[in-house]
């Protein structure tokens, strides 16, 4: 296995540096340090030569948009970019992933899903290598799945929107999640759309319970927003609270019993709400909650660069104290099972071996060594020893044939219930590649410690744990001054506010 970093992968992360030169210079030593963790996992084999933590993290602010198919989304994303440039409608009238992208032409063009599955910039760069996981062949549809358009919008600067099509069918559903579960990965905010007209989800149910329980456990959980949209609706029978808590009791039925819905509405589309005191609270409630979510996609220019490091030391992490104990547990099964097995098959070979030598229990074919001396002979050695000497070299050669098949498939068994335990499916790939790592032929069944990991491997995974901490450090140096006696400016690591990503 290739124990370092493809052409590929190199060119990327140089390029990244040239752009973050300019932009961000504290996000440089990030790459320096995610260099830095690719090189451990290589040695590891937790990572292909052509992957990269790097890669796996957006390094430009990117919210996410996502919710069933008449719950608004489009809407909602057109009035934040001022331009109707997603088609709207009560019924599902996108199925594609749509990234929004700002340039600077005036006139908006739509991009083939080939544009992002080919662009390392983009979130979805090689996501098409999920897609065939999932459904074999379906990645050369990218185009069906995906697509990329322009739009010359201020808000838009600096920042990716992903919208996505409604949960409304099942054609292409587990590729389509597939593909949500990447897109709330990478995401600095998610904006999960409910319709308050339909308080109960129905059908909805196990694509609500597979979007609520994938944020439950997150350890960025807290950049989930969970929105209501629509509640002009509730206005005729002023029960908004009711339809509320009809969503609440949903979602904690879903796994979520925590956090609250931000309650919002279009006032361009919204139907008339004739009594004035009724309308001031509802407007009063939406401007409110709209407020806070416009804040919070503000935000997303400065958690882009804790959110970077914190991949960092979260993927550092999940290496020492995830990885390498789960590694660990199935090679000592693996090992168990390799030596019960060959105890049995093998122990019983050689009692049948001895058998045949020292009994008439069992035939033995050619000559018996244990009739022979082979203590100064008679004769000289000759044409008998060298027969049995070759008798018990292939039947040694084949008690180690059964042996290492008897690893092999120990090891199958072992890495397949591992696999199908695993409920993540960047984890699943982790586990079956380092597994199969460690149990090649070439490696030794005694080794209780995974290939490569030693005290140094530790060593150098706790140094770039301290340096991640460094870099909050700095970040916060930026934003802070606790003493107050430093009053020069401080520096921006928003980077170019007025860059361009397309």
């Amino acid at each position: 296995m290739q124990q370092g970093p493809s052409t590929l992968v190199k060119r990327r992360l140089d390029s990244l540096e040239s752009h973050l030169q300019a932009e961000n210079p504290v996000l440089i030593q990030a790459v320096k340090h995610f260099r830095e963790l690719d090189s451990i996992a290589y040695k590891l084999g937790i990572l292909d030569p052509d992957d990269s933590y790097a890669t796996r993290v957006p390094w430009w602010p990117l919210i996410s948009v996502l919710g069933t198919f008449s719950a608004g989304k489009s809407t909602f994303i057109n009035t934040f970019l001022g331009d109707k440039l997603q088609r709207t409608g009560n019924q599902a009238v996108d199925d594609k992933f749509t990234v929004l992208c700002y340039s600077k032409e005036a006139e908006s063009h739509t991009l083939p899903g080939l544009a992002l599955d080919a662009d390392p910039r983009f979130p979805f760069y090689q996501i098409s290598r999920d897609i065939d996981q999932v459904v074999e062949g379906e990645g050369r549809r990218i185009d069906a799945y995906l697509q990329l358009k322009t739009c010359r919008s201020e808000n838009l600067r600096g920042k990716i929107i992903i919208d996505s099509p409604g949960f409304d069918a099942d054609d292409q559903r587990n590729s389509t999640l597939r593909i949500t579960d990447h897109i709330m990965d990478l995401a600095d905010l998610v904006l999960v759309f409910f319709d308050a007209r339909h308080p109960e989800p129905g059908a909805m149910r196990d694509t609500l319970e597979h979007l609520v329980s994938n944020t439950i456990h997150r350890h960025d959980s807290n950049k989930f927003l969970f929105v209501l949209n629509q509640i002009d609706c509730t206005a005729q029978e002023d029960n908004l609270e009711d339809v509320v808590a009809a969503w609440q009791r949903s979602l904690s039925q879903a796994g979520l019993t925590a956090g609250r819905f931000y309650q919002v509405y279009n006032k361009d589309a919204a139907k008339p709400i004739e009594d004035p005191s009724l309308r001031a609270r509802y407007e009063g409630k939406r401007e409110e909650d709209m407020q806070q979510i416009m804040g919070r996609i503000q935000q997303v220019e400065v958690e882009r660069a804790y959110r970077i490091i914190g991949v960092l030391e979260f993927s550092a992490r999940t290496i020492h104290e995830e990885i390498i104990p789960r590694i660990t547990d199935l090679l000592a099964q693996w090992r168990t099972k390799v030596l019960i097995t060959d105890a049995i098959v093998l122990g019983s070979a050689l009692v049948a071996v001895l058998l045949a030598m020292f009994s008439s229990a069992l035939p033995w074919i050619g000559p018996n060594p244990a009739q022979l001396s082979w203590v100064n002979p008679e004769g000289g050695y000759g044409l008998a020893h060298a027969g049995s000497i070759a008798i018990l070299a292939l039947l040694a050669g084949i008690g180690g044939y059964l042996h290492f098949t008897i690893r092999n498939l120990m090891a199958k068994f072992v890495g397949a219930k591992a696999v199908k335990a695993e409920k993540k499916p960047e984890m699943q790939e982790t586990l079956a590649r380092i597994f199969k790592f460690n149990t090649r032929s070439t490696r030794s069944l005694l080794r209780k410690r995974p290939s490569e990991w030693n005290n140094r491997r530790i060593q150098e995974l706790e140094n770039i744990l301290k340096e991640s901490d460094a870099l909050v450090q700095r970040l916060n140096d930026q934003f802070t001054n606790p003493s107050g006696h430093d009053h020069k400016q401080n520096p921006d690591i928003l980077g170019d506010r007025h860059g361009e990503t397309a």
